[in-house]
């Protein structure tokens, strides 16, 4: 990458913090905890609207595998999500009427909030739907994973966000607040994927799975974007660019091996297809307020019409983080 590459790239992260500087004045506080922060918690950031329901369970799963404290940016929810947040005493919750489209899909509210409170922290940076499993992740809390980074002086961890589904229609199993998704949001694609390199990034950019199967069949290449790097030891002077799926500077972003071997990496298990879907899909799109003219919802919403199954004869139903790592969809790399 040549001085002018680096330049701009400089360049575009100053004004992404700009933005975030900017945008912290559309949050309010509804319950700021941060000062019960300590110095090597591990900390959780994450932008949602009405998933009450998904709440309790994601909560304690987090708090399980080890994080310390939790920092939601809440976008108007009408479902008591704020009001549930905001008892729970390891959360800090702020709250906005503001455009989500106009603040990055939220990216300028999380960016703010990691460069007040992430700096010097593993942060990591999930939606209410998103389950982070990494190798030994059974035996091993979040806290001996991030100790092994820093020992290695490795400052950024990546995971390929993977589409979990039910076998049959999605109405067919009704979801129970508390409940684990993956009791019913099973199986996934073990193939059906396409990698390539975003060269001013430096990132990669996987698609496929069931979304591209189905929903995306006639334009593949419209299909989400299943990179991201949700893990991160932040520094302030760091801004995502694109969602979860790069950061800046761009050294964060090189969390494969060029040289042929490989990095350990983990998975976000994506338990969006659920039965609450159809109705949180015909909400989003009515609002209008995602990536591409909500170019997603408006495939999900014709497609889901039909109430399909996702299933199919090369589905694979999860077992453990062991199984993604023969199936190749995450590794352990050198740490043993």
């Amino acid at each position: 990458m040549g001085w002018m590459d680096a330049y701009r790239l400089g360049r575009e992260r100053r004004f992404l913090l700009y933005r975030a500087l900017r945008r912290r004045h559309q949050l309010s506080a509804v319950k700021n905890r941060a000062r019960k922060i300590r110095r090597r918690d591990i900390l959780a950031f994450s932008t949602l609207r009405n998933e009450r329901i998904r709440l309790p369970y994601f909560l304690d799963y987090y708090r399980e595998m080890g994080v310390n404290h939790f920092l939601f940016v809440d976008n108007d929810s009408t479902d008591g999500s704020r009001e549930y947040l905001a008892g729970q005493e390891d959360c800090s919750v702020w709250t906005t009427q503001a455009s989500y489209r106009q603040s990055r899909f939220g990216m300028d509210w999380i960016n703010w909030l990691l460069m007040r409170y992430g700096h010097e922290h593993w942060c990591l940076t999930v939606d209410p739907d998103e389950f982070f499993v990494y190798p030994f992740c059974d035996t091993r809390p979040m806290a001996a994973l991030c100790d092994w980074l820093d020992a290695c002086e490795i400052r950024s961890f990546s995971a390929m966000l993977l589409d979990m589904y039910p076998k049959g229609p999605l109405t067919a199993q009704p979801y129970h607040e508390g409940q684990d998704p993956l009791e019913i949001a099973s199986w996934f694609d073990a193939g059906n994927y396409t990698i390539n390199r975003n060269w001013k990034h430096g990132n990669l950019w996987i698609q496929g799975g069931p979304r591209m199967r189905i929903f995306f069949d006639e334009d593949p290449w419209k299909a989400p974007a299943l990179n991201k790097i949700p893990l991160v030891r932040w520094n302030r002077h760091y801004a995502y660019s694109s969602s979860t799926h790069s950061l800046l500077p761009r050294g964060l972003n090189l969390v494969f091996d060029e040289w042929g071997g490989e990095k350990a990496s983990g998975a976000l298990l994506h338990t969006k297809f659920l039965d609450t879907f159809t109705a949180k899909a015909e909400e989003e799109l009515e609002r209008g307020q995602h990536y591409g003219n909500s170019r997603e919802y408006i495939a999900y919403h014709e497609t889901l019409r039909e109430d399909p199954d996702l299933w199919c004869k090369w589905s694979e139903k999860y077992i453990n983080w062991r199984q993604l790592e023969i199936l190749g969809l995450m590794s352990k790399g050198n740490w043993a």
